[in-house]
């Protein structure tokens, strides 16, 4: 979910982005009084931060930074026997 949220800001971002930089013309009274050059940084900030959500949460909107356990074996073939657990 969180992952989607991610994608919306960042095409809400390239939307704004167009509007500072003129592609889209709207009349939009309180942009009249804004420089195009802040409307377009806010934009790219939007983007980037869209982007940085997407890339840490992934579907289930678990952060993936978390370390997961694994296995740590002793012996070989059918006579491994997990002695412990290491973090990832």
């Amino acid at each position: 979910m969180k992952k989607m949220i991610g994608y919306i800001i960042s095409v809400a971002g390239i939307a704004v982005m167009a509007l500072g930089f003129g592609m889209i013309d709207l009349k939009l009274k309180f942009l009249e009084g804004i420089a195009g050059n802040y409307v377009s940084g806010i934009g790219i900030i939007a983007v980037i931060v869209g982007v940085v959500i997407s890339l840490k949460m992934d579907s289930k909107g678990n952060n993936k930074q978390v370390a997961e356990e694994v296995p740590i074996y002793e012996g070989v073939g059918k006579k491994r026997k997990i002695v412990g657990y290491r973090k990832d």
